[in-house]
């Protein structure tokens, strides 16, 4: 866990250091605390900033602002296949808690630094260690891909097994209903108008 600390923590201050347009986004951070769990290996991680600068630890004697909770996949979606972070967190790949504010500045921050982490791990560590990440979160994702479509299939197999409706026969369905329900107010209209003509000769009957 340490060695991840130390990497995150290299990458983040290169980032940062040498684009002097994010030290205002910087310093609205200013000793906010995000937790970072990867829940498929239990690992916690601490990204805090201070004094215009990231640090990231494996312990924090506080409480977080911010909880940022996902699996090694869903955090290689965002860091490495580059997928928008409000719709992982809008699919539940990530999930955020916590204090709103520091979750804004906070994407605001990254969105200014167009963070590469491919790039930027072979920038810091050599294009053997950062082509060897990269394509361990890619292969990672991919994987990730196949396991969701072949779930999907499955699943698909098993309502037409068992005779459930997909979305097309749903959609035919819910089709024929409103048919029924018009034809319905159709007839509803004309049993009305018989009631009203049965009404208007009886009372002529009755008046003769």
């Amino acid at each position: 866990m340490p060695v991840q600390c130390v990497v995150m923590t290299t990458v983040l201050e290169l980032v940062f250091s040498r684009d002097a347009n994010l030290k205002p986004y910087l310093a609205d951070l200013e000793g906010r605390v995000f937790r970072i769990h990867i829940s498929d290996t239990n690992a916690i991680m601490f990204l805090g900033f201070s004094h215009g600068k990231a640090w990231v630890h494996s312990t924090f004697d506080g409480d977080p602002d911010v909880r940022l909770n996902g699996t090694t996949a869903g955090f290689a979606r965002m860091c490495f296949a580059h997928e928008d972070p409000d719709e992982l967190v809008f699919q539940q790949v990530l999930k955020l808690s916590g204090d709103s504010d520091a979750m804004l500045r906070f994407k605001k921050l990254f969105a200014a630094a167009d963070l590469d982490w491919e790039r930027e791990l072979r920038s810091s560590f050599g294009d053997f260690f950062g082509t060897r990440v990269a394509r361990a979160a890619h292969a990672l994702v991919a994987t990730e891909q196949k396991l969701t479509e072949g779930t999907k299939q499955v699943l698909q197999g098993n309502l037409h097994a068992m005779d459930i409706p997909d979305a097309e026969r749903l959609q035919q369905w819910q089709a024929g209903v409103e048919h029924f329900s018009h034809q319905v107010s159709k007839l509803k209209g004309r049993v009305t108008r018989l009631e009203h003509r049965h009404e208007h000769l009886c009372e002529e009957k009755a008046e003769s």
